[in-house]
């Protein structure tokens, strides 16, 4: 079990950054992927900004992924950046093919509008940043902070990031492993 932390230009430096950060402290081996155009070099390491001007040098790009249906794709939110997810033909592919899978998928702020956009989204309970549910195309949307529809985890936005990251945790590893990180983190 792997787990991808997408990142276009403009993503939500606290939702991406969180996920990571906790995923790696479950043991969930975690990389960064670079998606879409970026400034710089085509070839090599991807730096790619956030929108609060953080620079993050991604591990692997988009291309260069094999995803396995026990694997996780993490959409983080942020704008432009999720514009940017939104842009990528390739990702839209990947989340399609992921999802017929019953591929894990976490999205939080305004993220859920692009597997919604997708339909993919569609009979599942789900939640995101205020203003994004008419994109959350036939979900059942819902105010929760976080809410998870089976191998779908969704989140409202960067003041949910931890909630999120603990409840993708507590479906990879199991709310045990979830609640140990939880009470070490000191999370009130």
């Amino acid at each position: 079990m792997k787990a991808y932390v997408m990142l276009a230009e403009g993503f939500e430096e606290i939702e991406a950054l969180t996920a990571v950060d906790v995923l790696r402290r479950a043991s969930v081996d975690t990389a960064t992927v670079a998606v879409g155009p970026l400034p710089g070099a085509a070839s090599g390491p991807a730096v790619v900004t956030g929108s609060h001007g953080i620079p993050v040098v991604a591990d692997l790009r988009l291309e260069g992924i094999a995803v396995a249906a026990e694997d996780l794709i993490v959409l983080p939110g942020g704008m432009p950046g999720t514009r940017r997810l939104q842009e990528s033909a390739p990702l839209a592919s990947l989340l399609e093919r992921h999802r017929a899978a019953d591929g894990w998928l976490g999205a939080i702020c305004a993220a859920p509008s692009v597997p919604g956009r997708l339909g993919l989204l569609r009979g599942r309970r789900a939640t995101s940043f205020p203003g994004y549910e008419k994109d959350l195309l036939g979900a059942v949307t819902s105010t929760e902070p976080v809410v998870r529809d089976g191998r779908i985890v969704t989140s409202r936005g960067a003041g949910t990031a931890l909630a999120f990251s603990l409840a993708l945790v507590a479906a990879l590893k199991g709310d045990g492993t979830a609640k140990r990180l939880s009470d070490e983190m000191q999370v009130p």
